[in-house]
C-alpha cells in the first residue's frame, strides 16, 4: 500500500508539473493577446502561438518522463520575479520571458535554477580535460594509439552520454530527382529521399536536398553542404557565393526527416525506428538524427558524377553548426567541416560558465538535441565525461573552420576560441599544424594556416560575414 500511495503521488506531482507549465504558458499567450491594444495579432499568427504552445506541452510531458526515467527531480523554483540569485539589472520585456541588461544580453533562468553569465571572472572554474589521455590514465604518444584507443573512447562517449547513438539497423533511403531547372545559369535538381516505413507506417520522414550547379561547370567540383531548417532558410547570396568559387552548393533540410521539437520523438526517424516508443536514455536525439540523415545524402553525392568525392564539405550555422560538427566527427567522408555560432553543444566549451550553457540545452525547448543521459548533467557540469575540444579533435586531421561573431555573445566566442586550442594536441600528433595561434584573434583577424581556423567577425549571429575566409582556408588545405 505504501508504495502504491508513492507511486500516486508521483503521479499527482507529475500531473500538476505539466497542469503549471500548461497555464503558465497559456498566461504569456494571453500576455500577447491583451496586449494588443496597441498591435493586434491575426487569427493566424494566434494560432501559431496556441500551435507552439501545445507543442511545448507536449515536449515537457516527454522530457518528465526520461527524468523520471534516469531518477532525477528538477529543484522547486521561487518566481524568477523574487529569485535572490537573479543578476541585478535586469529587466523584462512586455510579452517576453526572457530578461535583459542594459548592454542588451539576454538572460535566463533554466530549470535548474542556474541564471545565464557574462562575467567572465567567474567563467572559468573548471579545468580542461587532456584530449589525449586514455581513462586508464596513459597518455596517447602515437597515431595508433589515436586511432585505435583513443578517439574509440571519446567518440562512444558523445554516443552514449551527449547526442545518443544512432541505431545498428536504419530503414533505406533511396534519392530520387523530382525537378531540374536553369536560371541564370544555375542549374538547380530538387531531390527527394525516400524513406522505406513499412516497419512503421505512422511515421513518414524524408530528406529533401538542393543541389545548384555553375552552368559551365565543364569538370567535377568541389561541393559544399549546408544543413539547414527548412528551404526558408536558405541564403541565397551564400549560394551565390559558393557557385562565383567554381564550388557547388547543396542545401539539406533537416526538418523533413526528424522535427525540431520534443514533440516529434515519436515521429520522424526516431518515430519510425522506435516503432513510436519512448526513447532509451542512450538512444539518439535530434542531432544524431540530422547526422544520419547527412550521411544518407553523402551515399548518394559520392555516386554523383558532377562533383569530386574527396572535397565534399560539410557546413552549418547556429543549431546546425552544432550538427555539422557532430556530423563530421561521426563520418569522416565529409573533407572538412565550417561550423558558425555554434554555441553550447557544439564549439563552445560546456564546463565553461559564459552565456549559452549545458542547462539551456537540457530544457524543455532544446533537450530533444541531445540523449536523454544528456540531462544527467544539467546542473551537474563538473560531471560531464567530454567536451567540445574533444568534439573538434574527433574531426582531425580533417580541416575544421569555426566562426563567431562580436556581439553573438551568446554562443560564447571565446570558449569557442579555448575549443579550438584545447583540440591541437590531437592535430599535432596526426602531424597537422592545428590552430596557428593561441591567444584570442582580434575581430576580423583570421587564423587558416593551420587545419583548424577560427575567425571571430564584428557583428552578429550571422556566418555571412566568414564564407570568404573560409574559401582561403580550403584552399590553404587543398589543391584544386
Amino acid at each position: 500500500m505504501r508504495n502504491r500511495m508513492k507511486t500516486i503521488s508521483k503521479i499527482n506531482i507529475y500531473h500538476l508539473i505539466l497542469v503549471m507549465i500548461f497555464f503558465v504558458g497559456f498566461s504569456l499567450i494571453f500576455q500577447h493577446l491583451n496586449a494588443q491594444e496597441k498591435t493586434t495579432l491575426s487569427n493566424t499568427e494566434k494560432q501559431v502561438l496556441i500551435k507552439k504552445l501545445e507543442l511545448r506541452k507536449l515536449a515537457a510531458a516527454d522530457r518528465q518522463k526520461m527524468l523520471d526515467k534516469l531518477g532525477l527531480t528538477l529543484p522547486v523554483l521561487v518566481s524568477e520575479k523574487e529569485d535572490k540569485n537573479k543578476p541585478e539589472g535586469l529587466t523584462q520585456r512586455e510579452g517576453s520571458d526572457k530578461w535583459y541588461d542594459a548592454e542588451h544580453n539576454m538572460y535566463v533562468r533554466s530549470s535548474w535554477g542556474k541564471w545565464t553569465n557574462y562575467d567572465e571572472s567567474k567563467a572559468n572554474d573548471f579545468k580542461l580535460s587532456d584530449p589525449l589521455l586514455l581513462k586508464n590514465g596513459e597518455i596517447v604518444e602515437t597515431e595508433n594509439s589515436w586511432w585505435e584507443k583513443r578517439r574509440p573512447e571519446i567518440l562512444s562517449l558523445f554516443e552514449n552520454e551527449i547526442y545518443g547513438k544512432i541505431p545498428s539497423k536504419t530503414p533505406k533511403v533511396a534519392f530520387q530527382i523530382v525537378s531540374t531547372s536553369i536560371n541564370n545559369n544555375i542549374i538547380c535538381k530538387k531531390l527527394i529521399g525516400h524513406i522505406d516505413n513499412t516497419a512503421y507506417p505512422n511515421a513518414f520522414p524524408g530528406i529533401n536536398m538542393r543541389i545548384y550547379i555553375p552552368a559551365g561547370a565543364s569538370a567535377k567540383i568541389p561541393l559544399i553542404v549546408i544543413a539547414i531548417g527548412n528551404y526558408g532558410n536558405t541564403d541565397t547570396l551564400v549560394v551565390h557565393k559558393i557557385l562565383k568559387n567554381n564550388w557547388a552548393c547543396a542545401t539539406v533540410e533537416t526538418d523533413s526527416l526528424q522535427m525540431d521539437s520534443g514533440a516529434g520523438l515519436h515521429e520522424g526517424i526516431i518515430g519510425l525506428v522506435n516503432k513510436g516508443c519512448d526513447r532509451q536514455p542512450d538512444a539518439w536525439g535530434t542531432m544524431s538524427a540530422w547526422a544520419w540523415g547527412l550521411s544518407r545524402t553523402m551515399d548518394y553525392l559520392q555516386t554523383d558524377p558532377s562533383f569530386v568525392p574527396s572535397k565534399i564539405m560539410l557546413q552549418g550555422h547556429s543549431r546546425w553548426g552544432k550538427l555539422a560538427l557532430w556530423a563530421g566527427a561521426l563520418d569522416n567522408r565529409w573533407s572538412a567541416v565550417y561550423a558558425s555560432c555554434s554555441g553550447a553543444g557544439g564549439a563552445a566549451l560546456s564546463m565553461r560558465d559564459y552565456a549559452e550553457n549545458v542547462d539551456n540545452v537540457a530544457d524543455v525547448g532544446l533537450y530533444h538535441w541531445m540523449a536523454g543521459n544528456f540531462l544527467k548533467y544539467a546542473g551537474n557540469w563538473e560531471k560531464l565525461p567530454v567536451d567540445a575540444h574533444e568534439l573538434i579533435a574527433l574531426i582531425a586531421p580533417r580541416p575544421v573552420f569555426i566562426g563567431s561573431g562580436t556581439t553573438d555573445k551568446w554562443t560564447d566566442p571565446k570558449g569557442q576560441f579555448m575549443a579550438c586550442v584545447g583540440a591541437n594536441p590531437v592535430y599535432k600528433l596526426l602531424n597537422k599544424k592545428g590552430l596557428e595561434a593561441g591567444i584570442m584573434p582580434k575581430p576580423n583577424e583570421s587564423l587558416i594556416k593551420g587545419q583548424i581556423g577560427f575567425r571571430l567577425h564584428e557583428g552578429g549571429h550571422s556566418d555571412r560575414y566568414d564564407w570568404d575566409t573560409f574559401f582561403e582556408f580550403i584552399k590553404n588545405n587543398f589543391t584544386f
